[in-house]
């Protein structure tokens, strides 16, 4: 296999399910990514798998952001901003073209909070956390040039800031990438039907018993330690059995965040604008991401069953509208400048607080059984929380020996950095390379005639679809669309005015038959008409 699991295909998965395993790691979002690179990268046999797709659940929907929390200093959760903002520092150096650098800025606003004092003594806390100074504060006239077509109507002034963003399923497509390097394995569409347990329960979580989502076959895999990092969906298997009779309760509160796309000329932003909300007071965002505008994010309790896909509800998107309206008055935002929306559900520790925003996001692990769970925290700080899970491991593998040290995220040294590119649009070898590492090169040397180009409207070069569909197990077109690209979220309709040129690409590299291509684009349509467009 070049890559993950090459698409189309998984002859050998009997044989590979068949070994012998130190650890089985369920959930192949952005923390079970982490835990498996930095367990193989150490030299445990490890294994991950995934019901759906790579990255299918929080870790393709986040506000992909890559920041420190400054609004967790508010709450006074100095601690976790602290490690957050170090993490972002981090993976600015060692991933750099995945996760970038953004300015943001706020304004200041008379009669409303925070106040410029407040602001500025917090991003001063910030910025001393980062060892470096990136904020400012302009008067009136040189906010409004930084950031043209906010609302003057009682604006002072405003302070501009740095954070990062990245693209999160790319990032979490990556880790897996690297750990794959490593002698790690992860396959998707591989669900847990139940746990297994060691002389009927007595020693505890021994294996899993697994059903493979698209042949039915099912397998029982064995392993020294099983490690859960389902996200928000880690109480269904915490109190799978008799969980219940032990006393086990749920711990999670899911809380959904929905996102607006924009196109890019519609919400021309220079900088990304970060304000309170008029109604509640919570921050929301608009900032320039991949080709477009992103605006979120909401922060409101699921309540559906979590087994179905999160969509934007009408409440959200009014929400997302006023904050719009009030932000930009002079462009007449419509719902009809809307591409596309998305939603995801965040793994939330549930303190019982009424107001969900004001909910911690520290992560937290939890040894039940035999079964060690881990959940909660945030996309940035993966690294510390696959640390954090595998020194309690280390307790459980008393043969197994590291100090557990931070390593840089990924290992790519000087000598597999792309040069110079004549063929490329400019800046796509920094993307690239920051996407694929060493992989990068054989991505280009794969494209055909035209395939280097940028596929209009969004800063993806069609050869990453062909390389997706070879090399980066696809086996559904909504995994190409929506997850290995983000064509679905940046185009209108979801891309359908180009899915002629993709299936031409596509098709062949993935084996899929006229009428399994015909099942899947219908398929594809149909979700995102549901879950992706605007509700009624």
């Amino acid at each position: 296999m070049t890559a993950l699991w090459r698409s189309g295909g998984r002859s050998g998965l009997t044989e590979v399910l068949g070994r012998e395993w130190d650890l089985i790691v369920i959930g192949g979002g952005i923390t079970g990514a982490g835990i498996l690179l930095e367990a193989s990268r150490r030299g445990l046999k490890a294994l991950l798998v995934e019901q759906r797709d790579f990255a299918w659940g929080t870790s393709s929907r986040s506000s992909k952001l890559v920041h420190g929390g400054l609004r967790y200093l508010k709450e006074g959760q100095f601690g976790l901003t602290r490690e957050s903002v170090h993490e972002r520092q981090h993976l600015l150096q060692q991933a750099a073209g995945l996760v970038e650098p953004q300015s943001f800025a706020f304004g200041e606003f008379e009669g409303r909070k925070p106040g410029k004092r407040m602001f500025l003594l917090g991003l001063a806390i910030y910025d001393r956390m980062a060892g470096q100074k990136t904020r400012h504060y302009f008067g009136r006239d040189e906010f409004e040039a930084l950031a043209p077509n906010v609302s003057t109507k009682g604006l002072k002034g405003g302070m501009v800031y740095t954070d990062a963003k990245t693209d999160d399923a790319r990032l979490v497509m990556r880790v897996l990438q690297e750990a794959q390097q490593h002698g790690g394995v992860a396959v998707n569409y591989l669900a847990v039907e139940s746990l297994l347990r060691a002389d009927g329960g007595v020693r505890g979580v021994c294996g899993t018993r697994l059903r493979d989502g698209l042949s039915g076959a099912q397998h029982e895999v064995r392993a020294r330690l099983v490690i859960s990092a389902t996200g928000a969906w880690a109480d269904g298997l915490r109190l799978q059995g008799d969980a219940a009779a032990r006393g086990a309760k749920p711990r999670l509160r899911p809380l959904r965040g929905s996102h607006l796309v924009l196109p890019a000329w519609r919400l021309p932003l220079a900088q990304a604008i970060s304000l309170m909300h008029p109604q509640d007071g919570r921050p929301v965002f608009a900032f320039p991401w991949e080709g477009v505008t992103l605006v979120g994010t909401t922060d409101v309790d699921h309540r559906g069953d979590l087994s179905h896909e999160a969509a934007i509800t009408r409440a959200e998107v009014d929400y997302l509208m006023a904050a719009l309206h009030d932000q930009f008055p002079q462009l007449d935002l419509q719902e009809r400048d809307v591409i596309a929306s998305y939603a995801g559900v965040r793994p939330v520790i549930d303190s019982g607080k009424a107001d969900p925003s004001k909910e911690g996001r520290d992560h937290a692990l939890w040894l039940e059984d035999g079964l060690l769970t881990v959940t909660g925290g945030k996309l940035t700080t993966f690294r510390v929380i696959a640390l954090d899970a595998l020194k309690l491991a280390a307790t459980l593998l008393p043969d197994w020996r590291d100090k557990l040290e931070p390593q840089p995220v990924f290992g790519n040294g000087p000598k597999t950095r792309l040069g110079y590119q004549r063929h490329l649009p400019a800046g796509q070898a920094l993307r690239l390379q920051g996407r694929y590492g060493a992989l990068a090169p054989e991505l280009i040397a794969a494209a055909q005639a035209g395939e280097l180009a940028l596929i209009a409207g969004t800063e993806t070069i069609w050869a990453q679809l062909r390389w997706a569909a070879r090399c980066e197990s696809v086996q559904k077109l909504e995994d190409l669309l929506l997850r290995r690209s983000r064509i679905g979220i940046q185009l209108r309709g979801g891309g359908v005015e180009i899915l002629d040129r993709i299936r031409a690409i596509c098709q062949p590299e993935l084996g899929w038959s006229d009428q399994r291509w015909n099942v899947e684009q219908a398929a594809y349509l149909a979700l995102w008409n549901t879950h992706y467009s605007l509700p009624a």
